[in-house]
């Protein structure tokens, strides 16, 4: 079973490869064999059934790689809606935000008119701590 080219060199070392996974194939077929031949004589000549793989290694691999790539896929999707959602809502607060900017701006002119009129409205015995002024020419209660 020799593999040398009529000339007698070496194959090289491809061919070795090919031979050894080749002889680990016919070895663990052989005893695959054997296992089953002693659990079929042990068992009454029951015939022992392997399981079966569910699909080749590699298809596995390739079929999880596929499922990560799905999942990777879909959390980018994920957080490309959420920046848009993000986006439109910074929008809607800079909106927000001009529309505020004349109410405050109202509103702290108004806190000044209110608060120079209520200086010209105020009318004695208001309750704003000032006591209650009385006929003119009397002193104030209190102070006599």
């Amino acid at each position: 079973m020799s593999e040398q080219d009529p000339a007698g060199a070496d194959p090289g070392p491809g061919s070795r490869v090919g031979r050894s996974v080749e002889d680990f194939v016919g070895q663990l077929r052989a005893f695959s064999d054997r296992a089953r031949g002693l659990a079929a004589g042990a068992a009454g000549a029951v015939p022992v059934s392997l399981p079966r793989l569910p699909s080749p290694p590699g298809a596995m691999s390739a079929a999880q790689l596929r499922a990560i790539d799905r999942a990777v896929r879909s959390q980018r999707q994920q957080i490309a809606a959420m920046t848009a959602q993000l986006q439109a809502f910074d929008e809607q607060l800079a909106v927000f935000e001009r529309i505020l900017d004349p109410l405050v701006e109202w509103s702290a002119t108004w806190a000044r008119l209110e608060e120079s009129v209520a200086d010209l409205v105020r009318r004695p015995g208001d309750p704003d701590g000032r006591p209650p002024a009385g006929p003119p020419g009397t002193p104030p209660s209190g102070t006599a």
